[in-house]
């Protein structure tokens, strides 16, 4: 593994990891961006949280790397609409800087590509790897 493809994998993992421990134990945040239209937020904020956890924890084994990066990346897709309603909002209601900062707030959205690419990138490593 070279050391971008290190770094590329523990950055995921870390994220994931991280993300997923503030949406169970700060979730408050998260609860205001969940969409309208999708509803439910306590209970899709809960769900993405223990989600997170799952991704990053299967990344973070050679044996479930493949579908973990998979789960990833299907993630980060899901949860892209409450990044877009949080940039609709103009960033995080009553946050501070950054988070409540409107110009941040869409300036997140184009890094769920990186965040996606990156994860499947990890995905077809962990397959050429086990093929």
């Amino acid at each position: 593994m070279t050391r971008g493809e290190r770094a590329t994998l523990w950055g995921l993992v870390s994220l994931l990891a991280g993300s997923g421990v503030l949406h169970l134990v700060a979730p408050g945040g998260y609860r205001q961006i969940v969409p309208k239209a999708i509803g439910h937020a306590p209970e899709m904020v809960a769900i993405s949280g223990v989600a997170e956890l799952i991704c990053a924890g299967a990344m973070a084994f050679p044996a479930t790397r493949r579908v973990g990066g998979l789960a990833s990346a299907v993630l980060f897709v899901v949860v892209f609409p409450a990044n877009v309603q949080m940039a609709l909002d103009g960033g995080l209601p009553g946050a501070g800087f950054p988070l409540g900062n409107p110009v941040v707030a869409w300036l997140r959205l184009p890094l769920q590509i990186p965040l996606v690419l990156g994860a499947l990138a990890v995905a077809r490593r962990a397959a050429r790897l086990r093929g």
